[in-house]
């Protein structure tokens, strides 16, 4: 099993909120079953002159027991939030459906996201 660092992103996530929101990640599949993976990191970058809102949501494979990981946390104007901040979240699959991490901001092209994973752990 090699564990592998890699990084995600996604510029100007959407306003959806929920299983809507910008997938930044998923858990990849090898045949038919899901890797499983670390998330050691969600920074989330505001990028306009105003503060806004964003969230990070758990898309969980299973169909059920999705999560917010934060929700309509305060990004300033201009500045970053450390969504994680040393806390550490597994995420799993069963090589059909995966989970997802998701994102949103409050305004429409405000916020970026870079989510960084330990793969095939």
């Amino acid at each position: 099993m090699a564990n592998d660092f890699k990084r995600f992103t996604a510029s100007s996530v959407n306003t959806t909120a929920g299983a809507g929101a910008t997938a930044v990640y998923t858990v990849p599949s090898t045949g038919s079953v899901a890797m499983e993976s670390i998330v050691i990191g969600v920074t989330l970058s505001n990028k306009t002159n105003a503060g806004v809102t964003a969230s990070v949501f758990l898309d969980n494979y299973d169909g059920s027991n999705d999560a917010y990981i934060v929700k309509d946390a305060s990004v300033p104007s201009g500045s970053s939030l450390e969504v994680m901040s040393g806390n550490k979240l597994v995420l799993q699959g069963n090589g059909t459906t995966n989970d997802v991490i998701r994102v949103s901001a409050g305004t429409a092209t405000a916020l970026d996201a870079t989510v960084s994973v330990l793969e095939d752990v």
